[in-house]
């Protein structure tokens, strides 16, 4: 049998790296990009030992444009694509550098564009492959405070869903992953201190990549983990932006 060959970026730590968990326990070969080379480099051994796969790992910056070139050139031909690399920042925006808010665009939205454009082509050539996005709950509504980083959630996610209605005819799926709170180490890394009230939706970062691969496998346009969490974009589609401006402003403060 011939195996899937996966690239999942971001797969270092959090949901990015238990994806790539759950698709070595599928029997997928792997490419894993991040720019850690030694947390890269223990899952590749624990994925080897654990499940015989096959794990490449890719070290890069995807921030920059030689960094996506770079993946793109070692990972070669793939079957499955999972772009998770991405970050956040939290704080009024114009207090905080210019340089990180330009640089979350850049890996969260071009970066992903990039290697979705590439590979969404290559996979509409041989007429099969799958895309899974990661997204966020916070795709569905503003983030005062993480104006930024929801907007870049909400391109993921209205790309997503239009890249896939072109993509399915051609036998390719798109699918974007939507968590909530998720316990990994993002909160921090953006300087968030989530109260215990939103906390309590939150979802481990392996069911959150377990729900997310399983979505895609099915091929469904989106996916929210968490039984508390789906009622969003309804909420949200219900709920004057005022209200889910003042709403958002006090839980990211």
């Amino acid at each position: 049998m011939n195996r899937e060959r996966a690239l999942v970026t971001g797969a270092s730590s959090g949901i990015g790296r238990e994806i790539a968990r759950v698709l070595a326990a599928q029997d997928c070969d792997l490419v894993i990009c991040a720019r850690r080379r030694t947390e890269l480099e223990a899952l590749a051994e624990e994925l080897t030992t654990s499940h015989g796969t096959t794990v490449e790992v890719v070290t890069a910056d995807l921030s920059g444009s030689a960094g996506v070139e770079e993946l793109i050139r070692r990972a070669g031909d793939v079957d499955i694509l999972v772009n998770n690399a991405g970050f956040g920042t939290s704080g009024n925006h114009i207090d905080l550098d210019v340089k990180g808010e330009l640089a979350m665009v850049d890996l969260n939205v071009r970066t992903l564009t990039h290697l979705s454009h590439h590979y969404g082509k290559q996979m509409a050539a041989k007429k099969s492959g799958r895309i899974l996005n990661v997204a966020s709950i916070a795709a569905f509504q503003p983030g005062p405070s993480m104006a930024t980083y929801c907007a870049t959630k909400s391109y993921v996610l209205s790309y997503s869903r239009a890249l896939r209605h072109e993509l399915k005819p051609k036998g390719v799926s798109v699918t974007a992953l939507c968590p909530g709170p998720v316990v990994t180490g993002f909160q921090k890394a953006a300087g968030l201190n989530m109260g215990s009230m939103v906390m309590m939706s939150a979802v481990s970062a392996h069911k959150v990549a377990a729900v997310g691969v399983k979505a895609m496998r099915k091929g469904r346009r989106e996916v929210i983990p968490g039984l508390m969490n789906k009622p969003m974009p309804l909420i949200t589609r219900l709920t004057p932006v005022r209200m889910q401006l003042a709403i958002m402003d006090s839980v990211l403060k």
